[in-house]
């Protein structure tokens, strides 16, 4: 039986990951694995590691605020309203670079990746409380776990 999903502001799960608060729209399981929708939020000085998707495609719109993207040796700026599409295999990172907030929808296809932020990261419980900042030892968990999902972390920084 096919199932209709709605989220309304302040549904949906929140976990801490990577420095962002990630709020899933909609996983695989209520997809059929098709992909994978999550509204992130993006403290000043956050982003993840450089990485790669070995088996997904990423989509991210900007919905408030900027973030740089990193990609093939390039600083790219975007802001609300802008959307990068992130192929599969290609080594990229974002970070907010700014003092205020930014939040992003981030659609990876297809689904399967929530997995790698649930065993990463913890729920959230005050959505209005700064997600925790990246740690070294935090960083190697990520690089630890990372091949298990298709996902490498990049040794060092593309900045």
């Amino acid at each position: 039986m096919e199932r209709v999903k709605i989220v309304r502001p302040g549904e949906g799960e929140c976990i801490w990951v990577a420095g962002n608060h990630y709020t899933f729209q909609a996983v695989g399981d209520e997809t059929e694995g098709t992909y994978t929708l999550f509204e992130g939020v993006v403290p000043p000085g956050a982003g993840p590691p450089p990485h790669l998707h070995r088996r997904e495609v990423e989509a991210i719109y900007v919905l408030e605020g900027e973030l740089t993207f990193f990609v093939h040796g390039e600083s790219i700026v975007l802001g609300a309203g802008c959307f990068i599409h992130i192929p599969t295999g290609v080594l990229h990172a974002f970070k907010n670079e700014t003092t205020t907030a930014a939040r992003m929808l981030d659609l990876i296809a297809p689904a399967g990746m929530e997995n790698f932020l649930y065993e990463t990261g913890h729920p959230v419980t005050d959505r209005t409380a700064p997600p925790e900042p990246m740690t070294p030892d935090y960083v190697e968990k990520l690089r630890a776990l990372a091949p298990k999902y298709g996902i490498e972390i990049a040794p060092s920084e593309i900045r």
